[in-house]
């Protein structure tokens, strides 16, 4: 007997945080600024999947812990098109697309080797000036950078 299986099969997630249509060139810095290597949870991370929207996608789902919002929504620097999935007995209870914040605190480096910031010990801070193309600039420089060129700390 033969099967032709086309799908991968995950398990289904009884409670967390699930965050899909990540681009699959952003996901693993989003796995950075979320601080998922260090959580003691069940995570899968699928990366290369199909997507309709994205052509490749990625996906993260996280057991047992529903992030903070603002937390989540650091991720829209990298991955604008991300959508976060909250999930309570094994049901969707809460589902929408990340926001990026009007100021990004500390994930990023400035590029700028000048900047303070990269000759102190001090937090970055970069405030968005473009939401469309998605470019930010340090708040203490001046250096812009686009989000596909950020270094992520």
């Amino acid at each position: 007997m033969t099967t032709d299986k086309k799908e991968l099969a995950v398990a289904a997630l009884c409670n967390g945080t699930v965050i899909d249509h990540i681009p699959s060139s952003a996901l693993f810095k989003a796995v950075k600024i979320l601080g998922i290597e260090n959580l003691d949870k069940h995570v899968t991370i699928g990366n290369n999947l199909e997507s309709k929207k994205l052509g490749t996608k990625g996906i993260i789902k996280v057991a047992d812990i529903v992030f903070p919002e603002a937390t989540l929504n650091r991720i829209a620097l990298i991955a604008p098109t991300a959508v976060v999935n909250i999930i309570r007995d094994f049901e969707v209870v809460e589902k929408h697309p990340v926001v990026l914040p009007d100021t990004i605190v500390g994930i990023v480096r400035c590029n700028n080797p000048k900047c303070i910031t990269n000759n102190e010990p001090m937090a970055t801070r970069f405030d968005v000036i473009d939401r469309e193309d998605v470019t930010i600039r340090c708040h203490y420089c001046g250096h812009s950078v686009k989000n596909k060129d950020a270094q992520i700390d």
